[in-house]
């Protein structure tokens, strides 16, 4: 599903971006960063939040913002 019309950035993108970094974004700007775009409109900016929370499952809700789990 297409989540940023104005980069044309897919769920499958964000997902993607979140998972395969060391350092994983936690923000909409930090996945823009990973995908190399920026934020247009920013419409999409609370799906993009939505699928780092649903991808980063316990580890978004209980470890720091530099935490290296998968």
């Amino acid at each position: 599903m297409i989540v940023c019309s104005c980069n044309v950035l897919t769920d499958h993108d964000v997902r993607a971006a979140v998972t395969a970094t060391n350092v994983l974004p936690r923000s909409a700007k930090q996945v823009y960063g990973c995908l190399g775009c920026s934020a247009e409109c920013g419409r999409c900016a609370r799906t993009i939040k939505t699928i780092i929370r649903e991808a980063l499952g316990a580890c978004a809700r209980e470890c720091c913002a530099g935490c290296p789990a998968p």
